[in-house]
C-alpha cells in the first residue's frame, strides 16, 4: 500500500486537534491527541518533539493576531505598551481555554518572544532598568491574560444574592452587558496600570 497523496499529519492539523481537545476537555495528552487524529502516538513525533512542542504551537495560535506597532522611538512609551496590550488581549480572548495551559510552560514561541522583545525595548527606551522592565512585562502579562479570561465570563459574572451589600448592588447596576463591561474594565485598568508604571 503506497503513501497517501496528502500527508495525514502536519503541525497545523496537530495544533488544530490539540486546540479542540483543550476547548472540549480542558487539556490534552499525546495519547489522546493521537486517538483524535486516528494515528499512533509515534506518528506525532515525526512532526513535534513532544507535549511542550504542541503547547508552543497552541501559543503561536493564541498569539497569531497580536499586531505590534511600528518601532518609533519618538512615540510615547505608554501608547506603544497600550497598543501591544490591547492587541495581545484581543488575540488571546479568542482562546481563553488555552490560558491556564500556556501559563504552565515557559514561553518558547517565536511570535511570543517577538512581542516580549518589543515590550522590553520600549520600556528600556523609556528609562526602565532591567529589573523594572521584567516587573512591568510580568505585570502587563498578568493583567492582559486575566482580562482575556474576563471576556469569556458570563454576561452577568456576579449573581444577585441576599448577601450582596448595597454598595456592591449599586456598582453592579452600572455594568453594561458583555463585551462592553469587559472592554470598559480593561481600558480603565490599563490606564491605571500605565499611570502606575510611569
Amino acid at each position: 500500500m503506497g503513501r497517501p497523496r496528502t500527508p495525514l499529519l502536519s503541525t497545523e492539523r496537530i495544533a488544530e486537534a490539540a486546540l479542540e481537545l483543550v476547548i472540549s476537555t480542558g487539556g490534552f495528552t499525546i495519547a489522546g491527541l493521537a486517538r483524535k487524529l486516528r494515528v499512533q502516538p509515534s506518528s506525532l513525533y515525526n512532526h513535534v518533539s513532544g507535549r511542550d512542542d504542541v503547547v508552543e504551537l497552541l501559543r503561536e495560535r493564541a498569539m497569531s493576531d497580536v499586531e505590534l506597532p511600528l518601532d518609533d522611538p519618538a512615540r510615547p512609551w505608554r501608547d506603544v505598551v497600550a497598543d501591544i496590550a490591547r492587541s495581545y488581549r484581543r488575540s488571546f480572548a479568542r482562546y481563553p481555554q488555552l490560558i491556564p495551559l500556556l501559563t504552565e510552560y515557559a514561553v518558547n514561541s517565536p511570535q511570543a518572544i517577538t512581542m516580549y522583545n518589543a515590550l522590553a525595548a520600549t520600556l528600556t527606551r523609556a528609562g526602565f532598568d532591567p529589573a523594572d522592565t521584567l516587573r512591568s512585562i510580568t505585570l502587563v502579562d498578568s493583567y492582559v491574560l486575566g482580562s482575556a479570561l474576563d471576556v469569556a465570563a458570563p454576561d452577568q459574572p456576579w449573581r444577585h444574592r441576599a448577601e450582596v451589600g448595597p454598595e456592591l448592588a449599586a456598582a453592579l447596576e452600572t455594568g453594561s452587558p458583555k463585551p462592553q463591561r469587559a472592554d470598559d474594565a480593561f481600558e480603565f485598568g490599563l490606564a491605571v496600570l500605565l499611570r502606575g508604571l510611569g
